[in-house]
C-alpha cells in the first residue's frame, strides 16, 4: 500500500476536523493527559505525526511534524531518520503514530539517539480490551494486526526512505501490556503504561465513525468514563505509554 495513502488520510481528516468541533475537544484532552508526563530536561519537545497540529492548544512551544508538509506544521520528519542532533530533545510525543511504525524497535533506537538522558517518549495509542477489540476491529478502517506479524527491527538493507503505509492498532498493547519484546526495552525506564477507558473519545466517532453524543455532553461522558475505568481489561480503548531514556 502506498505511503501516499497517509497523505490522503490527512487531507480527509483535515476536512472532518473543520466541521466536527468535538474532535478538537477530545484531542485537546488527550494532549493535556500527555502533558502531565513531560520530562523537564533541557531541549525542545517534538510531536511526530502531528496531523492537524492541535497540540499547540496545550503545548504552544512543541515542534509539530509529519511525513508531509502542511502550512499548519513546523517541519517534515520521518520517525526512522529524524533531523535532530544526538541528545537534542527533551520529549517526543505521538498520538496514534506508534501503530503505524512497521519496525518499532528501529524507531525506538532513533528516539534514543535524539533524546537527552532522562528525555521521554510519550505516546497515546489504541488500547485493546474486550471493548477495544470491537472498536478497533470491525468498527474501524485500520486493522488490529496479528501478533505473529509484529517485527521489532527492520531487515538488512532496508532504508527509512522506503517506508510504505502500515497499520496494526494492537502493537502498543502487545509490546507494553502483553510485553512482547520486553527484553529489548532495556535502554528505557518504563514510567507509565496506563489503559484508559476513553469512552468519550470512542463515542465521538474519531475520524472514522459517527458522533454519538452532542459536543455539549462531553463533560457528562467524561464523568461516565470514571465508572468503567476500574475495569481496563473490559473497557480500555486508549493506552498511554511513557518511556524515559536511561
Amino acid at each position: 500500500m502506498s505511503i501516499d495513502l497517509h497523505k490522503d488520510l490527512i487531507d480527509k481528516n483535515y476536512a472532518l476536523w473543520n466541521r466536527k468541533p468535538l474532535l478538537r475537544t477530545v484531542y485537546t484532552d488527550l494532549y493535556r493527559t500527555m502533558a502531565h508526563h513531560l520530562s523537564q530536561v533541557n531541549g525542545p519537545s517534538v510531536e511526530l505525526g502531528s496531523g492537524m497540529g492541535s497540540i499547540h492548544e496545550v503545548l504552544p512551544d512543541c515542534i509539530r511534524t509529519d511525513l508531509f508538509p502542511y502550512p499548519w506544521l513546523d517541519q517534515v520528519e520521518n520517525a526512522y531518520k529524524l533531523n535532530f542532533a544526538n541528545a537534542a530533545l527533551s520529549n517526543l510525543l505521538m498520538v496514534d503514530v506508534f501503530h503505524h511504525l512497521r519496525y518499532p524497535g528501529t524507531a525506538l533506537k532513533e528516539f534514543q539517539r535524539v533524546l537527552q538522558p532522562g528525555g521521554r517518549v510519550i505516546m497515546m495509542e489504541p488500547g485493546l480490551s474486550l471493548l477495544g477489540h470491537l472498536v478497533y476491529g470491525p468498527l474501524h478502517v485500520e486493522p488490529i494486526g496479528k501478533a505473529v506479524d509484529l517485527q521489532w527491527s527492520a531487515p538488512e538493507g532496508w532504508s527509512p526512505d522506503d517506508m510504505d503505509y502500515y497499520a496494526a492498532q494492537g502493537n502498543a498493547t502487545r509490546i507494553f501490556v502483553q510485553k512482547y519484546f520486553a527484553e529489548r526495552l532495556g535502554d528505557w525506564n518504563i514510567l507509565e503504561v496506563k489503559r484508559i477507558a476513553a469512552l468519550a473519545y470512542v463515542a465521538s466517532g474519531g475520524y472514522s465513525g459517527p458522533q454519538l453524543y452532542p459536543t455539549a455532553a462531553y463533560p457528562l461522558m467524561k464523568s461516565i468514563e470514571k465508572i468503567f475505568q476500574p475495569f481496563p481489561a473490559l473497557f480500555a480503548t486508549r493506552l498511554l505509554v511513557v518511556l524515559e531514556k536511561k
